[in-house]
Order: C-alpha cells, then structure tokens, then sequence
C-alpha cells in the first residue's frame, strides 16, 4: 500500500498543478463565509450544483466507443455476469479504511473491470489520507435487465441498448457518491479526475439526480499506473502541501 501511495501522491502533485495551470482551482473563501458554508453542509442543505463534468451525449457516445474498442460485452443476466467473475474478468470491491460500499447495493453487483476496481481503490486511499473520511461506492457492474428495470422507476438513467446505453453494463463503471461531500472535497475529486481525464485514463460525469460522480475507467489505467513505478519517491506530505499551495 505504500508503495502505491507513493505513485499516487506524485499524480497528486500533477493533477493540481494541471488544474492550476487551467485556471480550475478555487480559492478559498474569506474565513466568515468558509465557516458559514461549513454550517450549512452540516445542516443538510444541498451545495450548489455547479459540476466540471456536466453529463452529455458525448460523453456516453465516448463511454461506448471504449467498451466497443475493448469488444467487451454488454452483461445481459445473471448467468452471463456469474459467468465473468468465474474467470476473474470481474473482481470484487471490498470495503477498507478509506472506502464503504452502499449497504443496498446488491453483493452480487459488487463487482468490476480489474483496472476500474485499482482506480477506485487508489482514489480512495489518496482521498481519506487527505479528508480521513471514506469515499462510498455506490454502483458497479450492472446487467442489461437491472438497467431495463432502473429504467422504469428513472427516467435519467442511460438505455440498456444502442449506442448511448449504460457503460456499468461492461463493468468499467462506478458511481461515487458525492452527496455530503463538503465544496473542498467536491473540488478535491474533480481535479483528480480531471488530470486523469486529460490523459485519457477516465470520461466523468457529476449526475445531478443521485449527486455521485460516474466514472468510467480506460483499461489503459493499468498500464499508466504501473508506469508510475518509475519516478522517485515523493513523500505524500509532498502532495498534499502542493494541494494547499494551489488554493
């Protein structure tokens, strides 16, 4: 786990200088208004929803055409779903220290791409050594009947079929939730991905319905991580103080 820490700080370092160089930090807010903020999250009142991934049909048009270039299915059932994770083409997310599951979320759909369940475990540690809180899972792989059945209770979810259908149906996907996130932790998560996104690694989403980040993962991730290997350590205290710097 150190090990792979010490890669992720170093794309911490990265990703803010990145966002920085965008013009995408935030600075932070008077202390009087920073404190008025931090109440009014703990009262239960909604921030402002004002994502840097806003959802769209180009980006589902992206999240199908990497599915299509990986010739990954679209999971159909239940048999067809048990059938991948008896070859490890599934893996299981399991919960630890910096990250818990929804309690409704089926076990059996516990499950994801190797590289997307890598890329939800390294977020996960790199954002509870930052706020000592969890990130929640709360959606993984899904089959083309759940979907068909979300469909009837929500009509924002994506189709279960044609070029605009749901990219969980290939296990690539997640949802994060972002609800109850405070602004700087929002912020924190979006210039994460946002790094990540401009090489190609992740397509985001913020949905506004269920207020959780969407993310689908490249199997290129596995290669790019592994990649990191090859810088010097950098102490995470190194990162972090480069996130303060940036605000």
């Amino acid at each position: 786990m150190t090990r792979g820490f010490s890669r992720l700080a170093l794309v911490l370092a990265l990703a803010f200088a990145q966002t920085a160089a965008f013009g995408l930090h935030a600075n932070t807010p008077a202390s009087t208004t920073s404190r008025r903020s931090h109440r009014k999250v703990h009262r239960g009142r909604r921030l402002k929803w004002n994502p840097m991934f806003r959802p769209s049909r180009d980006s589902l048009l992206r999240q199908n055409e990497e599915i299509d270039r990986l010739e990954l299915p679209r999971i159909q059932d239940d048999a067809e779903l048990e059938q991948l994770k008896s070859t490890n083409a599934l893996v299981p997310v399991r919960e630890s220290e910096a990250l818990r599951i929804e309690h409704g979320l089926d076990p059996s759909r516990r499950y994801c791409r190797p590289w997307t369940r890598d890329f939800v475990e390294d977020l996960s540690e790199v954002y509870y050594r930052q706020f000592h809180d969890q990130i929640q899972l709360n959606s993984a792989v899904r089959t083309v009947k759940v979907q068909k059945k979300l469909r009837r209770h929500n009509r924002n979810a994506a189709p279960a079929e044609g070029e605009l259908a749901s990219s969980h149906l290939a296990g690539l996907t997640v949802d994060l939730q972002r609800r109850g996130m405070s602004k700087e932790q929002i912020r924190f998560v979006e210039r994460y991905l946002f790094y990540l996104r401009a090489l190609g690694l992740v397509e985001p989403e913020e949905e506004r319905r269920h207020w959780c980040f969407h993310v689908m993962v490249s199997d290129r991730y596995s290669d790019w991580r592994q990649s990191q290997t090859v810088f010097p350590h950098l102490p995470a205290d190194d990162a972090l103080t480069a996130q303060s710097g940036s605000n």
